[in-house]
This record gives C-alpha cells, sequence and structure tokens, in this order.
C-alpha cells in the first residue's frame, strides 16, 4: 500500500466554474421557486406546480451548464461587430 496522495478528478480552476455557475443560476431558481410558492399559497391548484416546476428546473440546468462552460467568457464569431 502506497500512501501518495490521490490527484482530484476536478482541478481549483474547474470547481470554481461549478461553483461561480451555481451562484450565477441561484438567483434566478429562487426567485421561480419563491413564486411558485406564492402561487401556490394564493391557492392555485398543486397540480399546476408540476407543470411549472419542470421547466424551471430545466431552464436552470441550461444556463448552470453554459455558464460552467464559459458562454458569457467566449469571443464572438468572425461575423459580428463586437
Amino acid at each position: 500500500m502506497s500512501s501518495e496522495p490521490t490527484e482530484s478528478p476536478l482541478s481549483a480552476d474547474e470547481t470554481g466554474d461549478r461553483r461561480r455557475a451555481a451562484r450565477y443560476v441561484a438567483p434566478f431558481l429562487a426567485l421561480g421557486l419563491l413564486n411558485l410558492g406564492l402561487l401556490l399559497r394564493w391557492g392555485l391548484d398543486p397540480l399546476w406546480a408540476f407543470a411549472v416546476l419542470p421547466p424551471m428546473l430545466f431552464l436552470s440546468g441550461i444556463a448552470w451548464v453554459a455558464f460552467r462552460h464559459g458562454f458569457d467568457e467566449r469571443p464572438a464569431g468572425p461575423g459580428s461587430n463586437r
């Protein structure tokens, strides 16, 4: 048995990207969940939660992946005016 330190599969930079993406997406997810809670409290049929929650979670997941891979830091393509 060796006591070699094992390398983490994620570098510190990748972990930071994941945290940054979560930090960017969290306010929108929280607003969506708060909105859903208010609608349910006002008397909306709870069955509507099944109609509202999946798209909200799906779009939050897409946003997390986009921020995770740095779409906001990529240079524009050659045909753009940036």
